[in-house]
């Protein structure tokens, strides 16, 4: 993930720093995950980036979670119904857990921050179970906003410590 994130950063070049972590933040499976670690690489203030990518990753949640199960059934009647059908099954087998404890089990999927897990696949989980979008969006809000402070932790505290040496 490290180089695809240097990668963008290179990429946007001229931008100023925060609008890099930003819009890092907001891309599907990068999401604050990334946005931290470029942060990192590009020495925003610590708790600067925490807000930052807090609010580029809850940002499309809303948006998900309103509209992500109107768009699957619009694609359905497509070319793209395997893909569909492919997505809603990798979404089902992370669904399992969330089902049983809810926006608790919603919460605790967002938090964890390894690939697969983020807001945008809480969300997609949250607006195919049906789940009451204020409850949805507390629990991915929460969620994100715990995963931000375990990866500022990993990317100024671990990571911090070897990219000065």
């Amino acid at each position: 993930m490290n180089q695809f994130v240097q990668q963008i950063i290179n990429l946007f070049g001229g931008a100023y720093p925060e609008t890099i972590i930003f819009l890092i933040s907001t891309l599907p499976v990068l999401e604050l995950r990334g946005g931290m670690l470029a942060a990192g690489l590009l020495g925003v203030d610590m708790a600067r980036a925490v807000i930052i990518c807090l609010a580029g990753t809850v940002l499309p949640v809303p948006f998900i979670l309103l509209f992500f199960k109107k768009i699957m059934e619009w694609l359905k009647n497509t070319r793209f119904v395997k893909t569909v059908r492919k997505i809603e099954g990798k979404l089902a087998e992370k669904s399992k857990e969330v089902e049983k404890y809810k926006t608790l089990g919603l919460f605790v999927f967002v938090a964890t921050p390894l690939p697969g897990t983020g807001a945008w696949s809480g969300a997609m989980v949250a607006a195919l179970m049906g789940m009451e979008f204020k409850h949805a969006l507390l629990s991915v809000a929460a969620g994100s906003a715990v995963a931000d402070i375990m990866m500022c932790v990993v990317s100024y505290g671990v990571l911090g410590q070897v990219w000065q040496r």
